[in-house]
């Protein structure tokens, strides 16, 4: 009877050990998910404020994507290589508090600075801090779930770029609105300053609110690792043996993330001047599509590659990416064609799920091909090539065709069908390429950890 007994308790013990392990994995996730969300509302809120700072900073198009890309992304770019090292041997939990803490006092710095090269050096500073977070985070999960729920976990993380972005947009929308009534506002302490920089000062502090919560979290034992950095040499060796299926990976992320970046910065601007909607009304409309449509696809994106990964498809998760990046070109050339404001919102909403499929896919797909020990500088450099192409050229070319090409800040959707379209074609055959060679890559890695 007591041996029963004691054989129907074990199973219930596994269990509820189950349940907590997975509980605590949903919060680990919430708030890094958080994290991500409030990286994102300091990001995108500058495509609502573009037609006001440029009346003020007397800036072109050029000029102001540049601001959008390439002085956050510079140095997003340059400081994620070093930071991605520390997150595969020091706390990443730390890591991540201090980039919180960085980002958010250079937002709200945006808001004081006065003329165009002091917002310049802010919005770099806005890319220091935040160039920790997504290597420690990306590394975090995959030492904290099971490599089944792998790409559905690092989707919903990547969720926080569409609840940021599309929160950025929608509260952002409804303060430009109200701002609209002042060119000025004075505030405490601060005195007088532009109604866009009082935006920046209200979403960059309540960051900071987030940081205590970072060391609520544990710091998962990291297999294969002890208390040194695996040696550079090594990560080297690795990336040689696998350059093709790195490099046509990260090429091809980078290529989709050209159209989506490029897409963000200039789609507020393109319904503003083409389709006469205020910037109040541009933020709720894109603001919803964005967060909707854009976390759908990435959740989509990653319940579809596990799925085809259970049902035994190695390489599922390029796969799924390729055709969504495929299917994803027709409506992106088609809705800057049309005249009709509802028909265009609808078929941008639907380029906006497709296109966005890689943003979950991709940092999955490199957390299953490289050692656990390595994660973190093989997530920097995923990083660094995607954000320094894709969102360090994206608002950039955009912008470039609308002066250049085309010549009138109203032939804006050309220039978003151009370079958004290209991007997105290329991107899909990188990733056509990458299927065999990440296949090898993976029984190459599953063979050595059996040994």
């Amino acid at each position: 009877m007591t041996e029963k007994t004691l054989d129907k308790t074990k199973p219930s013990l596994n269990i509820a050990k189950s349940s907590k392990g997975n509980l605590y994995s949903v919060y680990l996730i919430f708030i890094l998910l958080l994290a991500y969300t409030f990286s994102f509302i300091d990001r995108q809120i500058l495509s609502l404020l573009v037609e006001p700072m440029k009346r003020d900073l007397s800036i072109n198009d050029t000029q102001m994507s540049l601001l959008q890309g390439l002085s956050f992304a510079l140095f997003y770019t340059l400081m994620g290589l070093p930071l991605g090292r520390l997150a595969d041997s020091k706390s990443r939990r730390g890591i991540i508090a201090g980039s919180i803490f960085v980002w958010s006092l250079m937002t709200a710095a945006c808001g004081l600075v006065k003329g165009y090269w002091g917002l310049f050096f802010a919005r770099m500073g806005v890319g220091v801090g935040e160039a920790g977070l997504s290597p420690a985070a990306y590394s975090l999960i995959a030492d904290s779930v099971e490599k089944k729920h792998l790409a559905k976990a690092i989707g919903i993380y990547t969720m926080g770029i569409y609840l940021g972005g599309g929160m950025a947009l929608i509260v952002g929308g409804m303060v430009i609105q109200w701002a609209e009534e002042f060119s000025t506002i004075t505030l405490p302490l601060i005195g007088e300053v532009y109604a866009w920089q009082a935006v920046f000062l209200a979403v960059g502090l309540p960051g900071l609110l987030l940081v205590p919560f970072l060391f609520t979290l544990k710091e998962p034992s990291r297999p294969q690792i002890h208390e040194k950095s695996v040696p550079v040499a090594e990560v080297i060796q690795f990336f040689k043996q696998n350059k093709k299926t790195i490099l046509l990976h990260n090429l091809g992320a980078a290529l989709a993330s050209v159209g989506g970046y490029g897409a963000l910065a200039w789609v507020p601007s393109y319904l503003i001047r083409v389709h006469g909607m205020t910037g109040g009304e541009v933020g709720l409309a894109f603001g919803i599509i964005v967060l909707f449509c854009g976390a759908g696809g990435v959740i989509i994106g990653g319940v579809l590659a596990d799925k085809r990964c259970k049902a035994g498809q190695s390489d599922a998760k390029i796969r799924v990416a390729m055709w969504a990046m495929i299917i994803g070109i027709i409506p992106t050339l088609i809705y800057p064609l049309i005249s009709d404001l509802q028909l265009v919102l609808i078929i941008l909403a639907i380029s906006t799920f497709f296109a966005n499929f890689m943003m979950g896919l991709g940092p999955a797909a490199i957390q299953e091909v490289v050692p656990s020990n390595m994660r973190g500088q093989f997530s920097a450099l995923y990083l660094f090539v995607v954000n320094l192409i894709g969102l360090g050229l994206g608002p950039t070319l955009v912008a470039l065709s609308t002066d250049y090409i085309f010549g009138s800040p109203e032939m804006v959707g050309y220039s978003l069908l151009l370079v958004t379209s290209f991007a997105m074609a290329g991107s899909a055959l990188l990733l056509g390429k990458c299927l065999p060679h990440y296949r090898k890559t993976l029984t190459s890695l599953e063979k050595s950890n059996c040994k």
